[in-house]
């Protein structure tokens, strides 16, 4: 049976699609003859997402993806995908989404999780597209939309491993997040975004840096321009908060002495309170040990359980 399958047609346009994107862009125009659907959808999830993974990593990946889509591969495994051909192109006044993701694609880093996630971003597009009365196009929630279709729908289809599901998950999920920084953020804001972006950090920069396919050289340069503050103020912030600690030395010993309270857990409670408004914001880092026992002083009552013997 597997030696049937290693000859099946479906498995020829597979390969033969790989190598379109990985090394000849000229196979291209010599299209094998397009496999039945059945075939199509029979081949094992193991060797479809080993060549769809070399595919995407490929020097000439666009052209890989306008391979998978003459043959029927990406119409038999991804109609997600296939929904996005033309769509966007002419008549919708918006430009065309399969175009748009296959440059965007292209534009990211060779790395797995950000190709597939550039791939998929906008695969919420579809069922989310608005016109408003003064012709005005909206893909309100599409981010939220992609990222439940990937996860309920594409990763169990494809066999995602858990690591790599949540990462592309959460970089369909969060794609206009980088770009949607403007030069007024405090510091804070800053930190709110590192700290929700986790170690996904550099691969949202890297992806928001991809998503920008428009070919007005203005509005590019500003969008491109814009990341790279975010991410300079990222460093800037990164390296301040290595400099500076959150609560100055000793503030456990001065806490202990102002509130009268003994060596016991709610010591450790109160200075994760004050780290957690730290981080949030709401107080400075770094500050002289008075400022921080005024502002528990002032919230003596809300934390009267972790201020009292």
């Amino acid at each position: 049976m597997e030696a049937v399958l290693e000859r099946s047609p479906s498995l020829k346009a597979l390969r033969w699609a790989c190598e379109v994107a990985i090394a000849h862009p000229d196979l291209l125009e010599r299209a094998p003859e397009r496999p039945d659907p059945d075939e199509l959808r029979a081949i094992p999830i193991a060797q479809l997402r080993e060549h769809l993974d070399r595919l995407l990593l490929g020097q000439y990946v666009q052209q890989g993806l306008d391979a998978l889509l003459k043959v029927g591969i990406l119409e038999a495994w991804l109609p997600e995908m296939y929904a996005l051909v033309g769509f966007g192109d002419g008549e919708w006044q918006h430009k065309d989404v399969w175009k748009h993701s296959k440059q965007v694609v292209w534009q990211s880093p060779p790395r797995l999780p950000i190709r597939w996630a550039a791939l998929l971003h906008d695969i919420g597009k579809v069922k989310t597209r608005r016109v408003e009365p003064d012709g005005e196009i909206h893909f309100f929630g599409h981010s939220e939309l992609g990222a439940a279709l990937f996860r309920k729908y594409i990763a169990r289809r494809l066999g995602f491993g858990e690591a790599l599901r949540e990462r592309v998950r959460f970089l369909i999920l969060h794609h206009l997040r980088a770009s949607q920084y403007e030069p007024g953020w405090t510091d804070s804001a800053v930190r709110r975004f590192i700290r929700e972006s986790g170690d996904a950090l550099q691969d949202l920069l890297d992806l928001s840096r991809a998503d920008i396919t428009t070919k007005r050289p203005g509005r590019r340069l500003q969008g491109l321009s814009l990341i790279s503050e975010l991410a300079s103020r990222i460093d800037e912030v990164l390296l301040e908060d290595a400099r500076v600690p959150p609560l100055p030395s000793g503030i456990g010993n001065q806490i202990m002495q102002h509130f009268n309270l003994s060596p016991s857990r709610k010591i450790g409670n109160v200075k994760r309170r004050l780290e957690q408004e730290v981080d949030a914001g709401a107080l400075e880092p770094g500050r002289e040990p008075e400022y921080y026992l005024s502002w528990l002083e002032e919230r003596r009552q809300e934390l009267g359980v972790e201020l009292s013997e």
